[in-house]
This record gives C-alpha cells, sequence and structure tokens, in this order.
C-alpha cells in the first residue's frame, strides 16, 4: 500500500512537471495545453507498458544490465516475431520511438521535427487498434503535431518535455487494477474535464454515483457481456461498470458528441486494460445519427446501459430531421417542444432515455442519471416515459441522490435504474439527507461516505424498506400514485401517542387556556389601539 501510494505521489508529481513545462512555454491555461499534457502522459504510458511486455516475454532482455542495447541488437525478423507475441493492448513501438532514444537526440538539430514525426509515426503503426472513429469513417489517431502550439522555441520545448520523462517509469504498477487508475486519471484530467468547456461541456460523473449505479446493476457474476454509454465523456461510469463486471468480461460500445471526450475516453479505456474497446468508441451525435448497428442495419441492442446524459442543450438545429419511422418508434414518447425564449433549454435527457430503453436487450439493464424533477413530472413526455416503463415492466428502482452531489450543477439528481427481467417489485430510495458539505472551489459539494454508499446499494439489491429512507412498491402502487416514482410521496405518516396521567392531561389544558386569555387580551388592546389612531388620521 505504501509503494503504490508513493508511485501515485510520483505520478501526480510528473504530471505536474509536464503543466510546468507547458506554463513556462506560454500555455498555461491554454485550450491546448490539455492536448500535449493528455498525449504525452499517453506516450509515456505506452512506452513503459511495451517495455514492460517486452520483458516479460524475453528474459534475456529482463536480465540485462541496459535492455534498449540488447533490443536495439535484433534483427528486422526477430524484433517483428517479437511484437507478434504481444497482448493487442500493448502498443507496437520501435526501438527509433522509445523516450530513451528521444533523450539521446535531443541535441540533434530541429528536434522539435523528430519529437513530434516519431509520435505521428507511432499514431499510424497502431491506428488500427488505437483509433477513435467519427460516426463518418474518419479515424482519430493517438498522437498529433505537438510543438505546433508553441510559437517560439519548439526545440527547447520538446526537450523539457522528454527530460521529464526519462527519470520515471510505469514499469512498477502495470499489475495494478481499477482503483488505482481511476484516481491517476481524475488527477491527470482534473483541470480539463470541467463544465468550462461550452456548449458541450463534460462533466465528470463523481465516483460515488458511478460506484452506485455499477454494484447496484451487476450483483452477481457475468460474462461476454456489452455495455453502453450513449454519452460516454470521459468514461467513468463505464470504467466502474467494467470493473464491476471484469475488464474481460464485457466490451465497451460508445458515442459522444465530444471529440475530446472522446479522447480522454480512449485515454481511460487504455489505462484500465480495455484497449480492445477502443474500435467501438465512436465521436457522434448518438441522438441524430446513432452509430452502433447490428448487420440488419437496425439499432443495436445492449445487456447494459450508463448514461449522465446533458440535461439541457439546444437541439432545436436537427430535431426536425429525427422524423423517421424508425425515430417513432425510438423517441415513442415525443420529442420536446423548443422553448421561446431559450433554446439551450430543451430538455435533451428525454431523447436519450427513451434511446436507452430502446437500446435494451429483452434482458437487458440500465442506470441513467436524470433531473429530480423527471420522477414526478404529472405531464407531457415526461409522465409517458414513465408510463411506459411501468406498463413494459422493465422498472427496476430509482434512487434519489443528495441536493450538491455534483458540485458543478446545483440540479437535484434521481438515478432511474431498468432492467427488463423485473416484472414484481420496484424499490425506490431516498437518499436526499445522507453526506456531508463540503466546499469544492466556489460551489458546495455533498460527499457519502463509503458506509452511506454501501447503505443505498445494499438496500436497493435486497430490496429492503427502512422507514423514512426505502420503499418496496408494485407496479400497480406506482399506478395508483399517478407514476410517482418518489419514495417520500410512499413513506407511511406516523402519528407518535405520548401516555399521560389524567392530572398531566388537566395541567396541559390548563396551561392552554391561560395562554390562550393572554393571547385575546393582547389582541383586544391591539385593536383598541388601532381604532385611536385611525381617529387621529386627518385629510389634508
Amino acid at each position: 500500500m505504501t509503494t503504490t501510494k508513493n508511485f501515485e505521489k510520483q505520478t501526480e508529481a510528473l504530471i505536474d512537471d509536464l503543466k510546468s513545462v507547458c506554463a513556462n512555454y506560454g500555455l498555461g491555461n491554454d485550450g491546448n495545453e490539455f492536448k500535449i499534457i493528455t498525449q504525452v502522459f499517453l506516450y509515456k504510458f505506452l512506452n513503459d507498458k511495451f517495455v514492460h511486455e517486452v520483458k516479460k516475454l524475453d528474459k534475456k532482455i529482463a536480465e540485462a544490465d541496459n535492455w534498449e542495447t540488447v533490443l536495439k541488437s535484433y534483427n528486422e525478423n526477430d524484433y517483428e516475431m517479437l511484437m507478434m507475441q504481444m497482448s493487442e493492448s500493448t502498443a507496437r513501438i520501435q526501438p527509433s520511438q522509445f523516450i530513451s532514444t528521444l533523450f539521446e537526440k535531443q541535441n540533434e538539430p530541429k528536434f522539435a521535427d523528430i519529437f513530434d514525426n516519431t509520435l505521428l509515426d507511432i499514431a499510424k503503426e497502431n491506428s488500427d487498434i488505437f483509433s477513435v472513429i467519427t460516426e463518418g469513417g474518419e479515424k482519430i489517431v493517438l498522437f498529433e503535431n505537438i510543438s505546433k502550439y508553441v510559437t517560439d522555441k519548439r526545440d527547447d520545448f520538446c526537450r523539457a518535455i522528454i527530460n521529464k520523462l526519462i527519470h520515471f517509469s510505469f514499469e512498477n504498477i502495470f499489475h495494478e487494477k481499477f482503483d488505482f487508475y481511476a484516481k491517476i486519471f481524475e488527477y491527470l484530467i482534473k483541470d480539463y474535464n470541467t463544465n468550462s468547456g461550452g456548449k458541450y461541456a463534460e462533466y465528470f460523473t463523481p465516483h460515488a454515483v458511478a460506484k452506485i449505479m455499477a454494484r447496484c446493476l451487476v450483483h452477481e457474476k457475468v460474462s461476454n457481456v456489452t455495455c453502453y454509454d450513449p454519452s460516454a465523456g470521459s468514461g467513468t461510469l463505464l470504467m466502474n461498470l467494467a470493473h464491476q463486471i471484469g475488464e474481460d468480461k464485457c466490451t465497451i460500445y460508445t458515442q459522444d458528441i465530444s471529440q475530446k471526450s472522446s479522447n480522454l475516453l480512449r485515454l481511460n479505456l487504455i489505462l484500465n486494460d480495455l484497449v480492445h474497446s477502443i474500435p467501438n468508441v465512436v465521436k457522434g451525435n448518438t441522438i441524430l445519427e446513432p452509430f452502433h448497428k447490428d448487420k440488419n442495419g437496425r439499432l443495436q441492442q445492449f445487456d447494459y446501459i450508463v448514461s449522465n446524459p446533458p440535461f439541457k442543450l439546444d437541439f432545436s438545429d436537427f430535431s426536425a430531421d429525427l422524423d423517421t419511422k424508425e425515430n417513432h418508434e425510438r423517441f415513442f414518447a415525443g420529442i420536446p417542444n423548443i422553448p421561446a425564449a431559450k433554446k439551450e433549454s430543451m430538455a435533451i435527457y428525454l431523447m436519450f432515455l427513451q434511446h436507452i430503453m430502446y437500446s435494451l436487450k429483452p434482458n437487458g439493464k440500465a442506470a441513467i442519471v436524470v433531473p429530480t424533477g423527471f420522477i414526478t413530472a404529472q405531464s407531457g413526455i415526461d409522465k409517458k416515459i414513465r408510463e411506459r416503463m411501468v406498463a413494459d415492466k422493465m422498472l427496476a428502482g430509482v434512487v434519489s441522490m443528495p441536493s450538491n452531489i455534483f458540485a458543478t450543477t446545483g440540479t437535484n439528481v434521481s438515478i432511474i435504474f431498468l432492467d427488463k427481467q423485473n416484472k414484481g417489485d420496484v424499490v425506490l430510495i431516498d437518499a436526499s439527507k445522507l453526506g456531508t458539505t463540503v466546499k469544492e472551489g466556489k460551489n458546495q459539494k455533498t460527499l457519502l461516505s463509503t458506509e452511506e454508499e454501501d447503505k443505498i446499494i445494499k438496500t436497493f439489491n435486497t430490496k429492503t424498506a427502512i422507514d423514512d429512507f426505502s420503499i418496496v412498491v408494485s407496479y400497480e402502487d406506482i399506478i395508483a400514485k399517478n407514476y410517482s416514482l418518489s419514495a417520500g410521496q410512499y413513506f407511511e405518516v406516523k402519528i407518535e401517542y405520548t401516555d399521560i396521567t389524567p392530572a398531566e392531561f388537566a395541567s396541559k389544558m390548563k396551561a392552554f387556556e391561560s395562554n390562550l386569555s393572554e393571547l385575546f387580551a393582547e389582541s383586544k388592546s391591539l385593536e383598541k389601539e388601532i381604532q385611536n389612531n385611525l381617529k387621529t388620521v386627518k385629510y389634508e
């Protein structure tokens, strides 16, 4: 544990060093700093992963005092044979592309070009496995020309970068699992995955929300399943879900309109040993042009779906294009109206919710973050969706989260759980009173303790009723309550009685009478005073 903690600090120090280099060359708080930091970090990680795998395959390299010298002595055929033995999760890297090689070349003329071309060549050689695709079929490769973002001293900038990478290695932590890499990933992108991103801002889903969603969806052994997020962002929900299932027991599919998010998701997949799913990462508009389809051209259906969709977004520029026969089935409850004043307040989450219901396999399960107002709205698309969930008996439960669980938005949220096999009771949980409020920047944020997270998960999975916390209801109960999914509306109203003696009762009644007499007397006094004051009012 101590070793892991130390390495975590070293990794964070490396990230801070890279940010410092960017700042020293005029890129601090620059929009391009994100691209540089994440790509350089990824280059370092892939380089060290390659070395780690090579040493496992070749004992001679592992035992050598200088592994680079031994590896560079291999002829072309032997080197190719070695690479053929490596897993697909390891990027193919040539000796000329090692960090150690670039370090040795740093004093050569036009070093920035050498640095950039090295990364571009690695991207090209590994494009089949490591590329994200767009809905139009274009490939977004691993790396781009990094030094172009620096206006002056490009060679010096690249030298500074390579000097930060040479004295640090990831080799000793490739056996670590999800929790370690989740912390590293969050630290790496903490300054870049915020709501300052403009129209398509990516919100980082809190770990507590992701954990609850994953563990309420999967609480038994499963294998060979498909997992999908139609608004994937940087992949927090999917990483938690894959970890709960087992990274080697699931295949991930995603779509997100943001290229920034898609690149972050790719990085997250690489860190968490899910490289086999990178070809399924798509940059595109899920609502207008859903990408993943079966061999018959119909939308693909999935075993598990998780999503924290954008709640409000202007999609009026393509809403008219959704009027197709297939979309009539997909968007069965309708398309939100375009507000007269604020188009950006269009409730796009209702579109994602319908898309998810349509994309579930007959035995599929889903967990979706929604604004809490959705669970009680008594008209419109919101209610139609809830009615369909009940009519099709696919509702597993609802968890209403504490306010400010997302520091970036004041909207209260709930998690809707769907299970097409749940033909019995539904569990409704009101977790709004849990958590501790802390300050995060300028915002308030509510943090759940591990015990509170576990309480929610256990209550949901065991379908346990707890006073003022959870209730187990039937589909008929929900219909009788006009399809409300708020746990509080089902809680029994309890009146507490206290036994008292006749003497105590008489004493209380006497006190009430005395208080009333005093109040009535004061009332009469005020009444007379008001009347006397009115007599003094004169017209002038």
